[in-house]
């Protein structure tokens, strides 16, 4: 944990503290900021970084040791009086206290303290107000080395998907067997040996599968390839190595030389509102412009709407990328939340809108990173069916 850049993050966003509580595994985000080792705690404990001054805890006498490693002095309780006593006590001086908390659960991924605990602090005479920007400062902002896992996770997963692609085509085209489980088995048995490392997937989807947003075939659940086909390729993978970050895309690609119009058409409006959704990330960050999370799924999804296609486009236009595939940045959605929080330097996400009809779906995933005055696709882009 890093006390002194906590500290002066604190003070930019005008807030006396950061209070982190946490009772039985509740709150995961609380131990990896404050790089503590995460433990079951039967009994509750509290954290509180002021914004200037010495850090300080409360734990229960029966589990000392809860959040050993912060720096800081411990209050330790029993009974339900005293606990209370204590977090007056630390608070005392504080007005206005981030915790992970999101205002209506905006902000599910940082939704993390239970109302009953804002009740009880905001008892006490505090402003409680949500810790997502925090987080995403502390936990979504890459390093340099990271950035680089990242780019070489890409190089070796776009190999992966033109050999995936390749095996479409050849099966297809010769008029071979072929099924989806057996690409999603190809491209994971390629990840390995290309040391990248998944936690599932890939999604292998044909014609009506690949309108099933979170398809993935399995040895039970699978449908054949087969010439005249449509087909959508989602893969996610990192360096199998500590501190590496996910790359992430989807392509789409017919299996033969002439699609029919009708996909031709909606690739079209789909790889147009990625475009427009990069467009609307470049042009704020080459201004030095304040971007919103939901300002860019809104430059996407206009595009899919004006063409029609609005109510086919189901899901937001991106998610945060981390050490988890979904990483805890800003998302680029005004669908599923509202999503205020700042697009922030050293912080990477998805592009990915999609239009999902009955009988086939097409979306278009490409990577985006953000640095100190310039952003950038971090891989290849698709720009026309893949023919197989």
């Amino acid at each position: 944990m890093d006390l002194a850049k906590i500290q002066q993050e604190l003070r930019n966003q005008a807030l006396d503290g950061w209070l982190f509580f946490d009772h039985h595994g509740r709150d995961p985000l609380a131990y990896r900021v404050l790089g503590i080792t995460p433990k079951m705690a039967t009994r509750r404990w509290y954290y509180l970084i002021p914004a200037s001054g010495e850090p300080v805890g409360i734990e229960h006498r029966i589990e000392r040791g809860m959040t050993k490693g912060a720096p800081g002095s411990r209050l330790l309780y029993s009974g339900w009086s005293e606990q209370l006593a204590c977090l007056r006590q630390i608070t005392a001086g504080v007005k206005r206290v981030a915790m992970q908390y999101s205002p209506m659960c905006a902000i599910p991924y940082v939704s993390m303290v239970d109302a009953g605990t804002v009740e009880l602090v905001r008892s006490l005479g505090l402003e409680v107000v949500s810790s997502a920007e925090l987080i995403q400062v502390f936990e979504a902002r890459w390093t340099p080395a990271q950035l680089e896992s990242h780019l070489e996770a890409g190089r070796r997963v776009d190999r992966v998907r033109a050999q995936a692609f390749d095996l479409i085509r050849e099966r297809t085209r010769s008029g071979a067997a072929l099924t989806e489980v057996e690409v999603k088995n190809f491209i994971r048995e390629r990840f390995a040996k290309a040391g990248l490392f998944t936690d599932h997937g890939p999604i292998v989807g044909v014609n009506a599968n690949s309108s099933d947003q979170h398809y993935e075939p399995t040895d039970e659940i699978t449908a054949p390839i087969q010439a005249g086909d449509w087909v959508l390729l989602d893969m996610w993978a990192k360096l199998d190595q500590a501190e590496a970050v996910y790359y992430d895309i989807t392509w789409t690609g017919y299996c033969g030389d002439q699609p029919p119009e009708e996909m031709r058409k909606v690739f079209g409006v789909v790889t147009g509102a990625r475009d427009a959704a990069i467009r609307r990330v470049k042009e704020a960050v080459a201004a030095q412009r304040p971007l919103r999370g939901f300002e860019v799924d809104d430059a996407s999804r206009g595009v899919i709407t004006n063409a029609g296609f609005g109510e086919y486009f189901v899901h937001r236009t991106g998610h945060s990328i981390g050490v988890e595939v979904h990483g805890n940045g800003a998302n680029m959605d005004n669908l599923e939340n509202h999503d205020e929080r700042r697009v922030i330097p050293w912080t990477c996400f998805s592009i990915e809108p999609g239009v999902y009809l009955p009988h086939f779906g097409v979306r278009s995933e490409i990577d985006m990173f953000v640095g100190d005055s310039e952003a950038l696709v971090t891989g290849e882009i698709q720009r026309e069916v893949q023919l197989l």
